[in-house]
């Protein structure tokens, strides 16, 4: 099994608790590497786990879990672990799962898990909205898709996610959330195969020829993935369609690196945003 079979790899570093007398990785931890991809593989399909469980009214549990050991892995190693749905059954998703060091194949994993009863006490079918996900992201297809439009449209998915991000988590107060442009600028909101609101983001006018970006707020499960990165690439095509020639926006300085990834530059020294520290940030279009 190749590296090239997986449209899914996590990346990970051997820890030094993870070695053992030999030297190497002791060999349950093999089966923990495996649990932490596949975690990753339900941020891969925008899938926040326990929320998707709860909607389908079931739970995964561990039916079988073999592993083929090929060569160790040491401290410090980083690793690459391949996953990948094979197939499913009536009630069963069977997964495929191969642990790299570079190109050298390590630990092959085969794990059968069951969706059954939140208890686990008896097995229900797969959930075709599940089965088409998977079966999509392993096809090569988007599972995510990025509608823009008036806050009349998409104010209520965005404005969850606001709250749940920026009062709840982040602790804003309230009247510093909400403003009078949320009626007046355009919006985006990302979406699961769910049709679940993952992210959100929204672009206005600052000065004739300026857009800014801001509100930019994903769930604390989809961190990490690419769905807030499909939100600001969204907003500025948005922008480049409206021409704006240069697009700024106030960073969380946690989400500076986000953004110089996607092309923008600090500009000016921080201040104090909401009680958080912030850098504003700029991209020509």
């Amino acid at each position: 099994m190749k590296r090239s079979d997986f449209r899914f790899v996590e990346p990970l570093r051997v820890r030094w608790a993870e070695v053992d007398a030999q030297g190497i990785v002791f060999n349950a931890h093999y089966l923990s590497y495996v649990d932490t991809a596949m975690s990753g593989y339900w941020r891969a399909l925008a899938l926040p786990y326990a929320q998707t469980m709860q909607l389908l009214g079931g739970d995964l549990f561990v039916r079988h879990a073999a592993l083929d050991y090929r060569a160790p892995a040491r401290n410090d190693d980083r690793l690459d672990v391949g996953l990948k749905v094979r197939e499913f059954g009536r009630s069963s998703m069977k997964v495929d799962a191969a642990i790299y060091r570079g190109d050298e194949l390590l630990v092959l994993a085969d794990m059968v898990y069951v969706f059954a009863t939140p208890d686990g006490a008896e097995a229900q079918p797969v959930p075709d909205a599940l089965r088409r996900v998977v079966q999509a992201y392993e096809a090569g297809q988007p599972v995510v898709e990025v509608a823009v439009g008036a806050w009349a449209e998409l104010g209520e998915a965005a404005g969850a996610i606001r709250r749940e991000v920026f009062i709840e988590e982040q602790r804003i107060p309230a009247e510093l959330e909400w403003d009078e442009a949320d009626a007046h600028c355009l919006h985006a909101v990302a979406r699961n195969g769910f049709g679940m609101p993952l992210a959100t983001g929204r672009l206005l006018e600052h000065v004739p020829g300026v857009a800014k970006v801001g509100r930019m707020a994903v769930l604390r499960p989809m961190r990490g993935s690419r769905v807030g990165a499909m939100v600001l690439e969204t907003l500025m095509l948005e922008a480049r369609r409206l021409g704006y020639r240069e697009v700024l926006l106030h960073a969380q300085i946690s989400a500076e690196g986000f953004y110089r990834r996607a092309g923008f530059v600090p500009r000016g020294e921080r201040f104090d945003e909401a009680g958080i520290q912030h850098v504003e940030m700029v991209r020509a279009l």
